[in-house]
Order: C-alpha cells, then sequence, then structure tokens
C-alpha cells in the first residue's frame, strides 16, 4: 500500500513539473532512439553557452540527473552527446489599476503626488529559454531537440529547483513516441 502511495505521489510531481515550462520539441524520425543508452557532455557546446559557470553546473547537473533517472549511462564513449543552450528575455508588464473600470481614479501617480488619473504599476521579470540538443555521437548528427520556456527565479534559493524543472518538464519528452 506504502509503495503504490509513494509511486503516485512521484507520478504526481513528475507530470507537475511537466507543465510550468512550455515545451516544445524536435527530432529526426529515422533516429533508432532505443539503441541510445549512454551519454556524455558535449564540452565545446556547454563552454559557450553565455550564462554564468554556477548556472551551467546547476543545469549540467539536473541534466546528468534526470538522464540518470530515465535509465541512461554516464559513458566516455557514448552514444549520445548532450549540448544545452540558454536566451533570456527582460519582460515589463504594465497594469492598469484605475477604480471603478473605467481607467480613471484618485491616487498617487508616477508623477508623485496625487492627481485624479489612471494608476499603474510596472513590473519586470525573465523569461528563459533552455535548448537541450542530443546529438548521435557515432554520426556526429542532431537527433532530438527539446526547447522550453517559462519565468525564471531572480532567488538563489530557487534556482536549483527552476532549473530542475526546465530540464525534467524538457526531458520527459524524450524519447519521442513515434507513431509509424
Amino acid at each position: 500500500m506504502k509503495t503504490k502511495i509513494l509511486s503516485l505521489i512521484i507520478t504526481l510531481l513528475f507530470l507537475t513539473s511537466c507543465l510550468s515550462v512550455r515545451v516544445v520539441t524536435d527530432y529526426d524520425k529515422t533516429a533508432q532512439f532505443k539503441t541510445y543508452k549512454t551519454f556524455g557532455f558535449l564540452k565545446d557546446g556547454v563552454d559557450r553557452a553565455e550564462i554564468s559557470d554556477l548556472d551551467k553546473r546547476r543545469i549540467l547537473r539536473a541534466l546528468e540527473t534526470t538522464l540518470l533517472e530515465k535509465g541512461f549511462t554516464k559513458s566516455e564513449t557514448p552514444d549520445l552527446l548532450v549540448n544545452f543552450f540558454t536566451k533570456e528575455k527582460q519582460q515589463v508588464n504594465v497594469y492598469n489599476n484605475s477604480y471603478g473600470g473605467f481607467g480613471y481614479g484618485y491616487g498617487w501617480g508616477w508623477g508623485g503626488g496625487p492627481f485624479f488619473g489612471a494608476q499603474f504599476n510596472v513590473s519586470n521579470s525573465t523569461q528563459g529559454t533552455l535548448y537541450i540538443d542530443l546529438i548521435d555521437a557515432k554520426r556526429k548528427e542532431l537527433i532530438w531537440q527539446g526547447i522550453g520556456a517559462g519565468y525564471l527565479t531572480k532567488s538563489v534559493k530557487h534556482k536549483d529547483e527552476r532549473i530542475h524543472t526546465f530540464v525534467s518538464s524538457i526531458l520527459c519528452k524524450y524519447p519521442p513516441e513515434i507513431t509509424p
């Protein structure tokens, strides 16, 4: 009974982790995904990622953990080479907080004093995109790419968790479900 409950909780956590990041994938329909058993990182590609070394290590740890959980083995002579790169975009959101739904109200405005007019709140957020490439090590060809987009956290305390969510959300789409 305890095993069933534990597996249900793990499944629910896994499924909800896939929901907080928007994921898109693409793949080579001729690739034999079942034959790939080992992985290694494409050092040149990882070195070119334009993020801090701390975030690179966070992503590498999350990739390694997730691939090991999926049954892969890390190897010096891998079947798959794993590469990643990132993009981020600042987003400014302006909200109208006027009274009565007419766009006007009395309160403090951008000018620093009270006035009769619209009330606005401005917030900033950062949207990040993580690209994960899986490359056939023998053929040196891209066979699968997963792209995850979502909001990033500025809190160092939650970065590991958010990065793991990005990586696991993307890799939950691997291997692709190929229908004949």
